[in-house]
């Protein structure tokens, strides 16, 4: 990781480009139309992380109501243990506080010890668990929710989304 690691919303361009990433980093990924489709729409958001011009990871979500929610987050497997997933995760918490969520909630693979640790380490708390949750391989979801008005992203949103 020589280049410095750039975040920056997600445009409709990039949803052709997020998908080589999201194949690398997942056995049940998203489509291209999939990206877009929540690009597109008013509720939700993308972030992504680049070091010059290569998508070293991303994060989409959602706002509706109050309610926040992180859909996906992939980071390239060269990548991981350099905090880019912290960083697009804080990005989105800041996004999530400037669109007037006040919690935020996440489903995370049972068996993704590296992941759960980085939500707990931002202050998600588990809530519950979603059996068979997830496909290829089937798998338990871990339910975790992060309460913004007591944590410490409840400050105007540096990163502005449309």
């Amino acid at each position: 990781m020589d280049e410095p690691l750039n975040i920056r919303p997600a445009g409709l361009a990039d949803a052709e480009r997020l998908v080589p990433l999201e194949r690398r980093c997942f056995s049940d990924p998203w489509s291209a139309l999939g990206f877009g489709e929540l690009l597109a729409g008013p509720f939700g958001f993308g972030l992504v992380a680049e070091q010059g011009r290569t998508i070293v990871g991303y994060l989409v979500g959602r706002a509706i109501a109050g309610e926040g929610e992180i859909l996906n987050v992939a980071v390239a497997p060269e990548s991981r243990r350099h905090r880019v997933g912290s960083r697009l995760l804080e990005a989105a918490l800041e996004v999530l506080t400037g669109r007037g969520a006040r919690e935020v909630f996440l489903e995370v693979r049972e068996t993704n010890a590296a992941a759960r640790a980085m939500y707990l380490r931002q202050g998600f708390l588990e809530l519950g668990r979603r059996r068979a949750y997830y496909r290829q391989p089937v798998e338990d979801a871990i339910v975790l929710r992060l309460d913004l008005a007591t944590s410490q992203h409840s400050a105007p949103a540096a990163v502005t989304l449309g």
